[in-house]
């Protein structure tokens, strides 16, 4: 009787889980974007003029490292099976970050042509504050908690 209880017990609570993760909102990738500008748009307080003539090239940065971070993706999936193959990979990464940074201080520098340097650091802030909250992360890389899990 114990283990029937037990059983029933657990497929419910499977079935709740179930049904939370259903009523779950998918992602809205043009959501996500229009509520990054936002919030970098309050926290580096950007006029509506400097918002316009920046979010365009900002977006462009972003479209470009994106099929770098997808590249870097396939590459965390896969485990090559021989020693070639991990060498391969693991200089497709480097290449990668590389990229990633050179993309960055290419488009940094367009950055600091459209608005003043204090502007630009204010707004590489909001953008990693931003990150923070919204996947829960603090600098320790534990949803809101510090080193011995308080806050």
């Amino acid at each position: 009787m114990k283990k029937i209880l037990l059983l029933f017990i657990l497929l419910m609570s499977l079935t709740q889980a179930s049904a939370q993760f259903g009523n779950m909102p998918k992602f809205d990738p043009q959501q996500f974007q229009a509520n990054m500008e936002q919030f970098i748009t309050t926290e580096a307080a950007l006029s509506p003029k400097q918002a316009e003539a920046f979010f365009p090239v900002y977006r462009e940065m972003q479209k470009k490292q994106r099929v770098l971070f997808d590249q870097q993706r396939r590459l965390r999936h896969i485990k090559p099976t021989d020693e070639a193959g991990c060498r391969d990979a693991i200089q497709k990464s480097d290449d990668c970050e590389l990229q990633l940074k050179e993309i960055q201080l290419q488009y940094h520098k367009k950055f600091m042509k459209i608005l003043p340097a204090s502007k630009v650091y204010d707004v590489l802030r909001a953008e990693e504050k931003f990150h923070r909250q919204i996947f829960g992360m603090n600098r320790f890389g534990r949803g809101g908690r510090g080193r011995m899990g308080r806050q």
